[in-house]
């Protein structure tokens, strides 16, 4: 992330959503709320919305966008060569520069990487390059406390919940309990929530459900719907229609 009075980044082994929100809650908490990021428009940031999404004239929101909103983030993303120019242009700077210098300190690995970018690369990059900005006035906003942080940055998926009150999560069974005398969540829809580092949380409205994962050998079998074919014109079964007084038919039977 770039600003006029500097630039803050980290290594991470991909773009991938919990890459782009730890950049941002180290901003965050470096210099507070901004009220916008340029982004370019790769689908961690936006994407386009899909048919259901059309049809009920929804904007689409990416998982990283609906971080940002809840903590009052606009996203405006590069809509032209130039702009995507402007975004990526910095990018280069380091890619070439960065690189060249790890390679130099004998830095392999993402740790190293990390504590090299952020003690001594970025403050001098910063202290070089940074150019103060036309207004004194600093918009972001105030910093969040690390618990209301906390409560942010989660991944959210709805889910149904089957007749016997279990949540499929990404391939994970999740057996709710019961939460009161006359509570029955059986097809109502929930909020599942999951964190980085791997906690799930089950919300309806605003309670929080307690639920138990189940293992493959505990889990309740689905309903499965069969459709009944007639047997093949081979089948034994059709063969003692055929033959009434075949043995094997009054065995059978």
């Amino acid at each position: 992330m770039t600003r006029r009075g500097g630039s803050l980044g980290w290594f991470f082994e991909e773009e991938t959503i919990w890459a782009a929100a730890g950049v941002l809650r180290r901003w965050i908490e470096r210099y507070g709320v901004p009220q916008a990021l340029y982004t370019d428009w790769k689908n961690v940031y936006v994407r386009p919305p899909n048919a259901g999404e059309r049809m009920r004239g929804e904007p689409a929101v990416t998982q990283f966008g609906r971080m940002c909103a809840k903590l009052g983030i606009g996203i405006i993303a590069a809509r032209s060569p130039q702009a995507k120019g402007r975004v990526e242009r910095a990018h280069g700077t380091h890619q070439d520069r960065l690189v060249k210098k790890l390679r130099l300190t004998g830095i392999a690995n993402y740790q190293q990487a990390n504590a090299y970018l952020d003690e001594h690369y970025l403050t001098e990059h910063n202290r070089r390059y940074a150019r103060p900005a036309a207004e004194a006035a600093d918009y972001h906003r105030r910093r969040p406390t690390a618990r209301q942080l906390d409560a942010v940055f989660w991944l959210e998926e709805e889910r149904v919940v089957s007749e016997d009150w279990v949540v499929r999560y990404h391939n994970r069974l999740l057996q709710l309990e019961r939460q009161g005398r006359h509570w029955t969540p059986a097809k109502s829809r929930v909020l599942v929530r999951e964190n980085e580092a791997g906690e799930v949380a089950i919300h309806d409205r605003d309670q929080r459900l307690v639920f138990r994962e189940l293992k493959p050998s505990t889990a309740p079998p689905s309903p499965i719907l069969r459709r009944t074919l007639p047997p093949a014109s081979h089948h034994p079964w059709r063969q003692g229609f055929q033959q009434r007084n075949s043995p094997t038919f009054f065995e059978a039977g």
